[in-house]
């Protein structure tokens, strides 16, 4: 590669999945497509749910509110073009387009993050201090919580991408994933700064991550701790049903990530195309199975849900007497 002081590229390629056999691409699109629904209706639901129902307008369900809400806008953010790049064959995205896309793909990873802290900082104070959760989680600490997360996060993101803007672009423009990413990005860049670029953004990535992790680690280990301590079996298990869901969603989205991060630390490599479908599963699985836990493992919203249905078929059983 010829390294120059100036970008030249005005475009990028979306390749998406290398080497797919044209015939697949309808397939895949529709596949897209269903999934892109499904995160939309589903997290759409469980936030209409939350809004509407008095009865779970407190601080654990404004935090699912948040995650539901992070879910929608990774979605509409990472899967038009893809399901575009395969239905019409639209491969190409301008060059501010790629990195608003990069921008927002980060900045809601790592919001993300924030939120499932938050979830396990709810846990752990609600059980280990039972009488000081009312005063200190409150509907409106955690709103402004959560806003900050979102606002901070889009300031400190902001960095990273303007600090990868510095690189000059010059030969290359063919992006070897579904989305633009930090990674796929930078390493088109035409200068040695490039490695520099990318060992920052690697840092912010590694304290975005891991600091939320330990911390939920920990917090989920005190719980369990506590949870063992208990001598009534009923309260056992009413904490554990309380604790299932979070669990369940935190391993979602941590598990394939480290798992990730620690194949490339001990020198495994992906190939190419398995590397980038693992990718596109860590990254819309949770946003897809996200409604699900939180409908059918959360017990007041299940209950919630249960209750309107019953009502809707007694209504519907009393409209089909009358007639």
């Amino acid at each position: 590669m010829k390294y120059t002081n100036i970008t030249t590229i005005k475009e990028f390629i979306i390749i998406g999945f290398p080497g797919l056999p044209p015939e697949y691409y309808g397939p895949v699109s529709v596949l897209l497509l269903l999934v892109f629904l499904a995160i939309v209706i589903g997290n759409g639901f469980t936030i209409a749910v939350i809004i509407f129902e008095r009865t779970l307008h407190k601080p654990v369900y404004v935090i699912f509110s948040n995650l539901a809400m992070t879910d929608i806008c990774f979605g509409v953010v990472t899967l038009p073009k893809i399901i575009a790049r395969y239905w019409w064959n639209d491969m190409i995205t301008s060059f501010g387009a790629c990195f608003t896309q990069m921008y927002f793909v980060h900045s809601l990873g790592a919001i993300q993050s924030l939120n499932l802290l938050m979830m396990a900082l709810d846990r752990f104070v609600a059980i280990w201090f039972p009488f000081k959760y009312p005063v200190l989680f409150t509907n409106k600490a955690v709103a402004i919580a959560c806003t900050m997360c979102w606002v901070l996060t889009f300031i400190r993101l902001l960095g990273i991408v303007l600090h990868a803007l510095t690189l000059p672009y010059c030969d290359q423009n063919i992006i070897m994933q579904c989305y633009c990413d930090h990674i796929s990005i930078t390493r088109l860049g035409c200068s040695d700064e490039r490695v520099y670029v990318y060992s920052v953004a690697l840092a912010n990535a590694m304290v975005t991550l891991l600091f939320p992790l330990t911390f939920i680690i920990l917090s989920y280990f005190s719980v369990i701790i506590a949870v063992l301590r208990m001598s009534q079996t009923e309260r056992r298990h009413k904490v554990l049903s309380t604790c299932a869901p979070q669990l369940f969603i935190t391993c979602l989205y941590y598990l394939p990530r480290c798992f990730v991060y620690l194949a490339n630390g001990v020198g495994f490599n992906f190939n190419l195309v398995i590397r980038i479908i693992i990718t596109m599963l860590y990254s819309l699985i949770p946003a897809v199975v996200n409604p699900m836990i939180y409908c059918f493992k959360t017990k007041e919203i299940k209950n919630v849900l249960m209750q309107r249905f019953k009502k809707r078929k007694v209504s519907t059983g009393l409209k089909t007497d009358c007639k």
